[in-house]
């Protein structure tokens, strides 16, 4: 009976058709499209770091305070920590399908609050880090020199100051994260030799560092309220942060009765380097800078990977010489392949259809009719998927060619 009224009123059935073809033709190019559909649970990782403690004194002081304090958060599913010998911690808390990913890293953030008093000074100050963690990588490009002229040290750098916040302002990016980051520290080495001679500690050289290498408020000379004969008002700079090797090295760490001064090159070296050597990349035998970029739930990744692109290429302007970018993996390669066998398998199927029609009605213009309603079938698939919020991916794709 539906049928048939549509059969009887030809005109009507074709401004339906036309209007569900050009709600679809709107559709499409709205569609996110990604390499799995959104199906994994989303999550968040909570990272502190512990100088000098080993794995099992950051899981007992580190970990342990924070899991009972995360532990029952607001749709959570479960949660697992690692705790490493370079006194590392990792918590990563696993949600329910669908949850607020920004509602969920508010949540964790504030439990990670409450168990920050229990966390030992050293780990206080390093601070403790709530983030969204995303599954979906969308590229990974990697910085190197070919010549060698630059170490892995400077390569990560480089990404860090010049590229990373370039690449974080892509719309639909949702992290950018340096694969194995060697930042620049500087590395003080100490002789226990000499500290036992002199009879110093390592606390002793901690604390020097904290009191001489800080940034101070000096004041003013001649502030109101003043003599009437002062003419000047002048603001005092001093030093502040150290920043070379040689700097740290004329920290002063004892002073003895009479006038003997150590400082810290009478008792080790400084020299500029990784703040930690436990990671590092490398392409091809050579070192290496990788970046990875993940996208945002419902982002079209061929978007990102192509504005990914052009901020790389327009940024490699600058680069030094024997500095140069590639891209080792790129997921929308995997998903433009897909797009295009199953556009051919569609128009091969269209062809093989029409030609079964013709066959046996033996009417070009009776087989046009039910010819025309696949294109429109197609097009009415991608507005229902933009109205549900379905993505176009490799599973969504296998059931439209089905």
């Amino acid at each position: 009976m539906f049928s048939r009224f549509f059969i009887y009123h030809p005109i009507f059935a074709s401004v339906v058709s036309i209007v569900i073809a050009i709600v679809g033709a709107i559709a499409l190019p709205l569609l996110p499209v990604e390499l799995f559909p959104d199906i994994t649970p989303p999550t968040v990782a909570v990272t502190a770091s512990y100088p000098g403690a080993d794995a099992q004194v950051v899981a007992d002081t580190v970990a342990t305070p924070i899991e009972e304090q995360v532990n029952g958060v607001e749709n959570m599913l479960y949660m697992s920590s690692s705790s490493t010998s370079a006194g590392n911690m990792t918590l990563t808390v696993t949600f329910d399908v669908g949850t607020d990913l920004d509602m969920a890293n508010v949540l964790v953030q504030n439990r990670v609050a409450i168990a920050n008093p229990s966390l030992p000074e050293e780990v206080k100050r390093e601070g403790v880090t709530t983030q969204k963690k995303s599954t979906n990588m969308t590229l990974v490009v990697a910085l190197n020199s070919p010549n060698e002229t630059f170490d892995g040290l400077y390569l990560s750098n480089y990404a860090t100051i010049n590229i990373n916040d370039e690449l974080s302002r892509i719309s639909g990016v949702s992290d950018v994260t340096i694969v194995n980051a060697l930042d620049f520290g500087m590395r003080i080495w100490l002789d226990p030799n000499q500290l036992d001679t002199r009879n110093i500690t390592t606390s002793d050289v901690v604390d020097a560092l904290r009191q001489q290498n800080v940034q101070v408020a000096a004041g003013q000379i001649g502030q109101e309220p003043s003599p009437k004969d002062q003419d000047f008002q002048l603001t005092v700079t001093t030093l502040g942060r150290l920043a070379s090797p040689e700097e740290f090295a004329d920290i002063i760490v004892k002073t003895g009765q009479e006038g003997q001064i150590t400082r810290i090159k009478d008792i080790g070296r400084v020299e500029l380097g990784a703040q930690s050597y436990s990671g590092y990349s490398q392409l091809d035998g050579k070192p290496a800078a990788l970046i990875a970029i993940y996208q945002l739930p419902g982002a079209n990744a061929l978007n990102v990977a192509e504005q990914s692109r052009k901020v790389l290429e327009r940024l490699s302007k600058d680069f030094p010489k024997d500095l140069t970018y590639s891209v080792p993996y790129d997921s929308t390669e995997f998903v433009t392949a897909s797009i295009d066998e199953v556009v051919k398998t569609l128009v091969i199927a269209l062809v093989l259809v029409f030609i079964v029609i013709f066959v046996f009605l033996q009417d070009f213009r009776a087989t046009l009719i039910p010819a025309v309603t696949i294109p429109v079938s197609l097009l009415g698939t991608m507005a229902v998927m933009l109205a549900m919020g379905y993505t176009i991916n490799t599973l969504s794709l296998f059931g439209i060619v089905l």
